[in-house]
């Protein structure tokens, strides 16, 4: 059992070891924290979404730029699209599953807002009509993947696609990245 806990820790130090040593990955980051900087410098909000680990990854972003990544200061406008039951289960009840975040896009996103869509295999039906739906309100779309990027490859404004085809590990490097935003748009903004 230990060599099986050593080698997952050794393929997440791979991964961002990986991560570390791609020089466009980096730049990519920056440019996610820019666009979600001057997103919110213009009045807009961050809207970000997933699915299982993602959804959660999805609202632990929020949770950092609306309450606080390391220090207290005015609360950044972010809205997870998987939180309230509510709404999703109508909309998947109603209408359908793959519609359950892009008509809160719909009905929440403006120009000038970001999307930020997670999805390990850049594949996920909702997150790729939320991706749809942003595109047709001029909303600036950032998407976390894995390795291949998948359909959202070649959909969003930003790709941050993580190297590597391991679930696990490329939603260990999202939150990573996603404290990475946080901690640079809280040092910008707050």
């Amino acid at each position: 059992m230990e060599d099986k806990i050593k080698s997952a820790i050794q393929a997440s130090i791979d991964v961002k070891r990986a991560l570390v040593e791609d020089k466009k990955l980096i730049s990519c980051i920056e440019d996610a924290a820019d666009v979600i900087t001057e997103s919110i410098k213009g009045g807009g909000k961050v809207l970000v979404c997933g699915n299982g680990g993602s959804a959660a990854d999805s609202q632990h972003f929020a949770a950092e730029l609306l309450g606080k990544f390391y220090k207290i200061r005015k609360a950044l406008p972010a809205v997870a699209l998987t939180t309230n039951t509510s709404i999703l289960t109508a909309i998947a009840n109603d209408i359908s599953f793959e519609d359950v975040l892009a008509r809160q896009v719909e009905a929440l996103g403006k120009e000038g807002d970001v999307l930020i869509g997670i999805s390990t295999s850049g594949n996920s039906k909702n997150v790729i009509k939320a991706i749809q739906m942003a595109r047709k309100r001029n909303i600036k779309v950032i998407g976390l993947t894995g390795e291949s990027g998948g359909k959202m490859r070649d959909m969003v404004d930003i790709l941050i696609n993580v190297p590597s085809s391991d679930t696990p590990r490329i939603q260990e490097a999202h939150i990573l990245v996603l404290h990475i935003i946080a901690e640079i748009v809280e040092e910008r903004l707050g």
